[in-house]
Parts: structure tokens; sequence; C-alpha cells
């Protein structure tokens, strides 16, 4: 799955830039003024000096500030290098050290950075999969969320009141008895690729005429469908636009998309050194799934609010901390 842009949180210090051997390097404190409050009591992880890292798009960027505001109330001081471009940047910091954690996605872990080409169905299986494979690159993969930032097809309320299709298979159905009515928009990245479009339709024994499939930038997708341009619009399931706008999702019956669990990715290093990182991070991991997601999201990418904010305003209202 490719990283989606976002938005860069505003920080209280002046971003810092060293340029050294290993590469380019930047952060700046995270000062947020948090205790601990369902999490962190004791202040375990008091003495540690932890870099939080992320990818640069919306989704990525509030999980970088939860994990961050997790460590602080926990007694960390934190380092913020979140909003790295491209999967690839913040994973290697990961791996060389530079940064000591940050979420990941099972699939993209699997995928992209393990080099595997098939996906593991059950979300669990693929989890413990990657944790196993990635130990020898000295990354430990802690316990995964229900957050799944995956691929689907969704429609507009109208759509869904005169079609009734609730999942992929009831769609290759309608595609088939009236096949005039299934219009596609798509990425032209989800178009092409195998874990796409093609292997979709394949998986579901679905057959989309050319002429039925617009390809479009990502953006442009949400607003078609909840037009009703098409029928039905390539989305990320955690997007908030999804329930702003109030579409449907088709549920994926046949599991044919990989699963991208958010699970905390930590050098295992780090991790030997302060255990407790562990302990920390698990209840706030086993409060994410998609409709936490969804409205998070939305809150920056529909409201334009600012992506720490919403994630220390989340992790106070969930009682994980409390703000001095």
């Amino acid at each position: 799955m490719s990283g989606r842009p976002g938005v860069r949180p505003a920080l209280a210090a002046v971003l810092l830039a060293v340029v050294s051997g290993c590469g380019l390097t930047s952060g700046s404190p995270m000062v947020d003024d948090v205790e601990p409050g369902t999490i962190g009591r004791g202040k375990p992880l008091e003495g540690a000096d932890l870099t939080v890292t992320s990818k640069e798009f919306t989704e990525q960027l509030i999980l970088g500030a939860i994990m961050g505001i997790a460590f602080q109330a926990a007694g960390a001081e934190v380092v913020d290098r979140t909003g790295i471009q491209g999967s690839v940047g913040s994973r290697e910091a990961v791996v060389k050290g530079e940064a000591d954690a940050g979420w990941e996605y099972t699939g993209t872990g699997w995928i992209t950075y393990l080099g595997n080409s098939r996906p593991i169905p059950d979300p669990r299986e693929q989890w413990r999969a990657v944790r196993d494979a990635d130990l020898k690159n000295g990354v430990t993969w802690l316990e995964p969320s229900e957050l799944n930032n995956t691929y689907a097809l969704a429609m507009n309320q109208a759509n869904y009141e005169r079609y009734r299709t609730r999942t992929l298979s009831e769609v290759a159905e309608l595609s088939k008895t009236d096949p005039g009515v299934v219009t596609l928009c798509v990425e032209g990245e989800f178009a092409n690729r195998a874990d796409g479009l093609p292997g979709m339709q394949k998986a579901y024994g679905m057959s989309v005429p050319a002429g039925n499939i617009t390809q479009m930038d990502s953006g442009i997708i949400y607003t078609q469908t909840a037009e009703g341009a098409c029928t039905y619009g390539e989305v990320y399931t955690t997007d908030g636009r999804i329930k702003s706008m109030n579409l449907v999702v088709m549920e994926d019956d046949k599991k044919f998309f990989p699963n991208y669990n958010a699970a905390p990715t930590v050098n295992s290093r780090t991790l030997e050194e302060w255990p407790a990182i562990a302990e920390v991070l698990a209840p706030v991991t086993e409060k994410l799934d998609n409709n936490v997601a969804q409205t998070l999201n939305a809150r920056v990418d529909v409201d334009g609010e600012d992506p720490h904010q919403v994630a220390l305003d989340w992790m106070v209202a969930e009682g994980f901390v409390q703000e001095g």
C-alpha cells in the first residue's frame, strides 16, 4: 500500500537537523505536558531518551504522536521524527537505531520490507509471520491492533439503497446480472496492481468492462463516489472521508486484500533496554480499530485540525494520560 500525503504537525520546538555519516536525521523534542493516566503509572520509562518516527500521511502522523505522548506520560524524553516521506525512510530509521519505534502495517512489513509476494489471509497469522521474520533485522513487532488500513470498494447511500450490495461477492454478481450499473473510480496504481483491481476481479469472478472503469486521483475518488458519478470507488478502510461522506464499505468476504494491521515496531536493542515500552503501548493498541482511525483521520483531513493535537485529545479522552 502506498503512503498517502499528510500534513506534518506543528511542533513547539525549533526543528533541528544534523547531517551525519548515517544520513540525514532531524527531529525536535515533544513537549506535551502529560502525566500518567491508565498508562505510564510509576513512570517506567523515566530516564529513557526515545525517538519516535512515522511516515508522512495523516494516520501515521496521528499514530506517531500517540506513541510519543504515551512515552512522555511514562517518563521518557521524546524526540519527534514523525513525517518521514515514504515507507522505507521511517522503517530504516528503526532498523538502524536512528529512531527507536514507530507504527507499521503488517502487510507492508510482509510484502514491501520482507519481500513476500503472497499475503497471509488470517490477520493474526500475518502478524506472527512478520514478527518472527523481522527479528533477524533487529526489529520487534509488538501486539497488533484491529486497525486495518487496507483497500476496499465503497458506495454512497443512494446507490446502496438502490443496489443493496454489502460484499464484493454481491458486487461481482451485480456485474453479471446488470453489467452497465457497475462503474468504478480507482487510482492508476490500484487499477494495475496484482493486489488491486486485476487480482480482485479474478478472485471474485468479476468482469467490469474497461469503459466502466475511470482512473483518477485518490482524493477525487471520494467526492466522485459520494456524488454518485461512479457506483463504487476504491477507498482505504481507515480514511476519515468514509464516515464524513457517509459511504458504505463493501466487505471483502473472500479475504482477497492483504491485512494491513497497525502494530508498534521497536528497535530490538531499545526494547531490551526498556522492556516497559510494551506494557505502556499495549492498552493503546487494544483500543485502536477502523472506527477510531476514521474518526481521528477525519478531524485532520476533513476538519483541518492538527494531527498532534488530535492525538493528544484522544489520549486524554480515553484516560490513557492526563494533562499536567
